[in-house]
């Protein structure tokens, strides 16, 4: 139900973002726009009683106006779980791409398909030998945030979002199969920023 309510209200601001931005000055550049290239990152910290995440995730995007940015990323994560008798250690890498909208300019969603994989050591306190598992995963991150951004110069965020993706095996689900949020903290600048005319 959850995931229902997030994809409808993702869709409804998607929507007024676009019909906002068709209001707006036609833009004057025409084609390529190399000040329109970004490049940035965001950081993954998580933490609970049984849970531990740390991650990064460079980014490299083009702004393709002035409310729509895509690009493709890459994600290193490490991340802890612990239960009664056992403890997982986790590392995975993986990549996708992300498209952000942009309705408002504080405000932005986000949809970022990924391919993960994932190597995972479970670690018994009874003294049973450590299982070692090596397995991939798909999944589909979408989300809303909060942040700032000046095409041409720079740009920062704060992302929510959860995995709307079904595979069991994703690295953003928790031992019983639940979403788990995730939370990025970003930022990022213009490859070649405007220059302002003397």
């Amino acid at each position: 139900m959850m995931k229902k309510l997030l994809c409808v209200f993702i869709a409804t601001v998607f929507f007024i973002g676009v019909g906002f931005a068709q209001e707006t000055a036609p833009e004057t550049v025409k084609g390529f726009d190399r000040n329109r290239v970004f490049i940035g990152s965001s950081v993954n910290l998580g933490l609970s009683n049984n849970f531990f995440n740390l991650g990064v995730n460079p980014e490299i995007g083009y702004s393709l106006n002035n409310w729509l940015d895509a690009g493709v990323v890459i994600n290193f994560n490490y991340y802890t779980q612990s239960g009664n008798f056992y403890k997982d250690k986790n590392l995975n890498y993986g990549g996708g791409a992300f498209l952000r909208v942009w309705p408002l300019p504080f405000l932005h969603l986000q949809i970022q398909p990924e391919y993960n994989w994932i190597s995972s050591d479970r670690n018994y306190s009874n003294g049973n030998p450590t299982d070692k598992f090596r397995y991939q995963a798909p999944s589909l991150l979408g989300g809303i945030g909060y942040g700032s951004r000046v095409v041409g110069s720079r740009f920062s965020h704060f992302t929510i979002m959860i995995d709307l993706n079904q595979a069991f095996s994703s690295p953003y689900r928790d031992q019983f199969g639940d979403p788990q949020p995730v939370f990025r903290g970003g930022f990022g600048f213009y490859l070649n920023p405007y220059k302002k005319p003397c």
